[in-house]
């Protein structure tokens, strides 16, 4: 009997502490950043871009990492390198206990499996990457150590070493279907070993990760537990979202006027930093009557510049005339570039051996107003000119599908080319080089034999004096050919919540790694 008693005591005591509510978790820091663009893709190797960086920022890791303003190449998987004599073999050693987010141990074989894949999948950083390295020419020569072997001496390969973002290859062979490198589950899965690992995605919405407590690099004593990268098109959206809290970061290079309205803003701090972004308008230099270069030097002379950079955007950029950031060694200090003239537009298109008898399409990014401005200023002065427009806008992802082949490729596109990594190449070589053709970057489809010799040979030589030269001497060649528009330099204007520290911008991401970010109360 005593025995039941004290049963039936245990089993009410059971039943009254399961009806006590639960203690509240301890709340955990979150960080909102309101995105231009969509995240259509979560995987590292399928994109190239500063629109959806932050997915290989926080969520991956490579060899090396660029750090801060100027920026620095610091390592970050490997501890160190080696290069051959002849410039020809990078060997890395890896840091030792680094880990996948599955807890799996970074080996070489997980570095090798990473770069062949991106060549595999002829995406993202593969057309840069391909011109340095063959499928299979990278070795794992021990469990730490691999090897890659180029194919000719390559200024830059170091310098677009972290573009390799490192996958978990166990995992990927494991999700793999038909021989597609596990590329339709990593669209919207991830597999990779940095600050912060995914927990929700919907393409229509961002993405969703929480902090990686073993991730290699050591934490600070504060940080943000929670990060959500949030697609949100519109500048006002974006701007009100700031202000009233609900984001706590969006991008930097809003209209001056948004800017303005978040300098006035109490909960609001903008970080001003000089940047290497240059703005510009590509031509598709293969579709008629573009390919006619009195053409495309009238629409060089049709955009105002000064109205633009002056009274829109008030003069927080700098106009920058050639297709190398002034802020960047190479550039010619000599060549000062197209002005606004709609008389030497005229003499130009009076020159032209073809007739433009039909409107020219100007491409703008939906979620970047700025780009529409830009574009309708160019339409007002083609207009003067006597040539019909027509304005065309895609999100982003869209619009980069449509600049890879000169066929569906607009007649000119207005969009900015980013700091990837802190070389002339970056620009020039990536945009105007003939063998970069299927690239967003690329999408002038320009081709000049002689432009093409000047920029390998500056990618050959690691003289710096014969890699500066040879980029000079390109970029005459292209501005004189009115291959693009370029219109100015950037300057980051970066919206943030006033009680965030830590942040470190750097132009290659603009700022999207969060894991050094924290509150300050």
């Amino acid at each position: 009997m005593t025995h039941d008693r004290s049963w039936l005591t245990l089993v009410l005591v059971i039943v009254m502490l399961a009806a006590i509510p639960s203690a509240p978790a301890l709340a955990q820091t979150r960080f909102v950043f309101a995105n231009e663009s969509p995240y259509d893709t979560m995987d590292p190797h399928a994109a190239f871009d500063v629109g959806r960086v932050a997915v290989r920022l926080n969520l991956y890791d490579g060899l090396y990492r660029w750090l801060d303003n100027p920026p620095k190449l610091e390592p970050w998987l490997a501890e160190s390198h080696t290069v051959s004599p002849d410039g020809l073999t990078y060997t890395f050693k890896l840091r030792r206990g680094a880990k996948f987010h599955d807890a799996a141990e970074i080996t070489a074989e997980d570095v090798r499996y990473s770069a062949d894949r991106i060549l595999a999948l002829k995406k993202g950083a593969a057309a840069l990457l391909s011109t340095m390295i063959a499928p299979g020419a990278t070795k794992a020569l021990d469990r730490h150590t691999v090897q890659f072997t180029l194919t000719k001496p390559a200024a830059i390969f170091l310098a677009v070493v972290p573009e390799v973002h490192v996958v978990n290859a166990a995992l990927l062979k494991k999700h793999e279907k038909d021989g597609d490198w596990g590329a339709a589950w990593l669209t919207s899965n991830e597999a990779g070993s940095g600050s912060y690992t995914l927990t929700r995605y919907d393409p229509a919405v961002g993405f969703i990760a929480k902090r990686f407590a073993g991730h290699f690099m050591p934490w600070g004593q504060k940080y943000i537990d929670e990060i959500e990268f949030r697609t949100v098109k519109e500048d006002n959206t974006r701007v009100l979202g700031m202000i009233k809290g609900d984001y706590q970061g969006t991008g930097g290079y809003l209209p001056n006027d948004q800017v303005k309205r978040l300098r006035e803003a109490p909960n609001v701090k903008i970080v001003e930093q000089e940047s290497m972004r240059i703005k510009m308008f590509q031509i598709n230099n293969q579709r008629p009557p573009l390919n006619d270069v009195h053409v495309r030097r009238a629409i060089s002379y049709a955009f105002d510049y000064d109205g633009f950079n002056k009274d829109i955007l008030g003069g927080s950029v700098e106009r920058n005339p050639v297709p190398i950031p002034n802020n960047m060694w190479g550039v010619p200090r000599d060549v000062k570039g197209y002005t606004y003239d709609i008389d030497k537009a005229k003499a130009e298109l009076a020159l032209a051996k073809v007739k433009v008898d039909r409107p020219l399409t100007i491409g703008y990014l939906q979620g970047f107003s700025q780009t529409e401005q830009a574009a309708t200023v160019m339409a007002n002065g083609l207009r003067k000119v006597g040539l019909d427009t027509k304005l065309t806008s895609e999100v982003w992802p869209t619009m980069v599908e449509r600049m890879k082949k000169p066929e569906t490729s607009p007649d000119l596109v207005v969009y900015w080319i980013s700091t990837y990594y802190a070389d002339p190449n970056n620009w020039i070589g990536e945009m105007f080089h003939s063998g970069q053709w299927g690239t967003f970057k690329a999408s002038s489809f320009y081709k000049n034999p002689k432009v093409d010799d000047l920029l390998d040979t500056a990618l050959k030589s690691t003289d710096r004096k014969v890699r500066e030269k040879a980029y000079q001497d390109a970029a005459r060649i292209v501005v004189d050919e009115a291959a693009g528009v370029w219109i100015y330099n950037t300057k980051y204007f970066g919206p943030w919540a006033k009680n965030l520290e830590g942040i470190r911008f750097s132009p290659i991401g603009n700022g999207q790694e969060v894991r050094w970010v924290y509150y300050a109360r």
